[in-house]
């Protein structure tokens, strides 16, 4: 028999909990999208779960008419693990923040990323923890004044997306909370990924971080400030369309179009390459004078799940030992044999 899933709307992916967070915070534009993507991913939504740790980013289960957990700080990837081993057949998501995944939680992102779980991570980073109002994260830039660095940090603040190459990521993307339609097409993309899909969404915090990116949201700024990442498309930028960045030794150079330089000569995306340092490169970009910070998917390959293998090393065992017995390995006795 073939079963007709519901048609469903954003409306259904809605409950009746208040939205607390501040009014203007980016985590709205977030929500929304999220909201309206589920309903075209033709999965049944008993077949959703959204997993969060600790911050304003981990309010999300709250809000998503999804099954949910909201976990313990930094172990949001551990317990969404759990989940999808168990229950390989669900879609789980997980809300995180730059200081819920980078920092007490940065050990069981990058695991969950080298091991390819079938899950997809949305990291809204606003560089600075919002839920206990106003400290620095470990995204915050140096220099960043706030209520623990009253002088200005020292610290070297992590790169998102080149934390997730350095840990094998075969799925890692940027977009940003206020461009909507980005946004919705990379939640489309991840979604569509077997693997461990993971999505920086610069997110704004406007009451202790205002304007962290606003010379890449600013209208009359952005376009030179930003490049959109295209798969087979060239890399090219600017207001005029006018920049593109090409290849120079082992580096990347920004160049201008014109005066025997041409689209040919720019680099080609290829968000499929087999060797992560592509990737790498366009996720170090931003920090050098004169680049753009890069948008879209900057790798997505494929890769054996973590959940599958594991699971069908359970087949296996059960195949050629059966099934065990529960009740029998609890009333035992604590004495072990190891061979």
């Amino acid at each position: 028999m073939t079963t007709t899933l519901p048609v469903y709307t954003k409306k259904d992916f809605q409950t009746d909990q208040e939205v607390r967070w501040c009014p203007g915070c980016g985590d709205y534009a977030i929500l929304s999208a999220v909201q309206q993507v589920f309903p075209e991913l033709g999965v049944p939504r008993e077949k959703f779960v959204v997993v969060s740790g600790i911050g304003c980013s981990s309010r999300f289960p709250y809000y998503m008419n999804t099954y949910g957990f909201h976990t313990i700080h930094g172990r949001a990837p551990a317990v969404a693990t759990g989940l999808k081993l168990a229950r390989p057949e669900l879609e789980v998501w997980i809300a995180t923040g730059d200081g819920d995944a980078l920092s007490i939680g940065g050990n069981h992102t990058i695991h969950m990323l080298r091991r390819n779980v079938g899950l997809k991570v949305l990291l809204f980073n606003n560089r600075i923890y919002g839920l206990t109002k106003g400290q620095y994260s470990p995204t915050s830039e140096t220099g960043k004044k706030a209520k623990s660095t009253p002088y200005g940090s020292v610290d070297r603040p992590f790169n998102v997306l080149s934390l997730a190459l350095g840990a094998e990521a075969t799925f890692v993307a940027r977009s940003v909370d206020v461009f909507q339609g980005h946004l919705k097409a990379t939640l489309r993309k991840a979604a569509a990924h077997r693997g461990s899909a993971f999505v920086e969404i610069l997110q704004n915090c406007n009451i202790f971080n205002d304007g962290a990116w606003d010379s890449l949201v600013e209208k009359d700024v952005k376009e030179d400030h930003l490049i959109q990442l295209e798969h087979g498309q060239p890399l090219i930028f600017g207001k005029n369309k006018d920049k593109g960045i090409r290849m120079k030794g082992i580096d990347l150079e920004v160049v201008t179009l014109g005066n025997g330089v041409a689209e040919s000569d720019l680099i080609v995306h290829d968000e499929r390459h087999p060797n992560p340092a592509y990737a790498f490169l366009l996720s170090r970009m931003e920090a050098l004078p004169g680049f753009p910070t890069p948008l879209g998917v900057l790798r997505a390959v494929d890769a054996p799940r973590y959940e599958e293998g594991a699971n069908q090393q359970v087949q296996e065992l059960i195949a050629r030992k059966g099934p065990g017995d529960l009740a029998k390995l609890l009333s035992g006795g604590d004495t072990w044999e190891v061979k």
